[in-house]
């Protein structure tokens, strides 16, 4: 007889109110792999466009998945089970991770539930200077910026372009991150602190005192400024923001300088970066346990440190999903499960 959990499941693409809270299948530990009970799950916008059946992809891009599914990938939990081949946990760990991304980016990565199977490859320790709800906040997010800018950690091909992404030394360089009080952006400037750059966030004005915490040289205020009428010869623009007219920011950026495009769909000034001898890259995060053990370090010790935008019970999921369809966070989304 199949054992049973509560998870947040998808029967159709749509907004939010299509979350549902309800029974499914407790899936088991296969060869590989550990089960992990799950004690906190956080949002990703991969999980918002995945709800919305990707519309914002071509079509030929878009997914064609069984129903129901799961969403989320990245959470940290206890391990409750583990298969043949698992030497590095035991049951009882606390663990944390981003969990079988992207290759399950269309189908979902199984994380809005009490119990998740999890390659081992993909977990590390949970840093015990943090608790569950801040590590489940982390992997995606962290591992982000780590692939942009520390160590890409796979030589897999990158479908948004044909050569591999390359980080850039950033010891005494001057980086902008825009967007940089969001999931990714508030760590992308921490991370980028310490390699040794100086670091210019740019947010809107309530983010300032944070920013200024985290460890931001200087602060543009989007909302009464534009980077690009205020900075120039800058060694790297991140952006991780994405949308229209990100072009806007080789304005910014000195010759030899590079941009990083966390999203980079829609980026169309590939010529006049070759022209002004700017790199244009991006990096396609993947799971990485190893690197999450790296970064995890830094967790521990308070070098860096995750975010909350707000938490959510697991069976407010679709509540999570509209705060994070509204946008202006401060860090992250996370949902907990007692």
């Amino acid at each position: 007889m199949t054992e049973m959990m509560k998870a947040v499941r998808l029967h159709e693409f749509g907004g939010a109110e299509v979350l549902r809270y309800e029974e499914a299948p407790r899936p088991v530990a296969e060869q590989g792999e550990v089960l992990v009970r799950v004690r906190a799950a956080s949002l990703n916008p991969p999980d918002l466009y995945l709800r919305d059946g990707y519309r914002a992809l071509p079509p030929e891009w878009r997914p064609s998945p069984v129903f129901p599914l799961i969403l989320g990938t990245d959470i940290s939990g206890i391990v409750t089970a583990v298969g043949n081949d698992v030497q590095a946990f035991g049951v009882g760990d606390e663990v944390y991770g981003m969990v079988r991304f992207p290759h399950d980016l269309m189908t979902g990565s199984n994380a809005y539930a009490d119990y998740v199977n999890v390659p081992a490859s993909d977990l590390a320790l949970k840093p015990k200077g943090i608790d569950h709800v801040q590590a489940a906040a982390a992997p995606m997010s962290l591992l982000t910026a780590w692939q942009f800018l520390v160590e890409r950690g796979h030589d897999k091909p990158n479908p948004f372009q044909s050569f591999n992404h390359a980080p850039a030394p950033l010891e005494g360089k001057t980086v902008l991150v825009n967007g940089a009080a969001g999931g990714v952006g508030h760590l992308m400037v921490q991370v980028a602190k310490w390699k040794g750059a100086r670091v210019i966030a740019v947010a809107s004005g309530r983010h300032e005192a944070l920013l200024a915490d985290l460890g931001a040289d200087a602060f543009i205020d989007y909302t009464k400024q534009s980077a690009e009428t205020v900075m120039r010869d800058v060694d790297l623009v991140i952006d991780a923001v994405g949308g229209s007219n990100m072009e806007r920011f080789l304005n910014v950026i000195k010759k030899g300088g590079a941009l990083y495009l966390v999203n980079p769909l829609g980026f169309s000034g590939h010529e006049e970066a070759q022209r002004r001898g700017i790199v244009v890259s991006t990096a396609q995060v993947r799971s990485n346990g190893a690197q999450l053990a790296q970064a995890g370090r830094l967790l521990d010790d308070g070098t860096i440190r995750v975010v909350i935008d707000s938490t959510f019970p697991m069976a407010e999921a679709s509540a999570a999903h509209d705060r994070a369809g509204r946008g202006s966070m401060q860090g992250k989304v996370v949902l907990i499960n007692e």
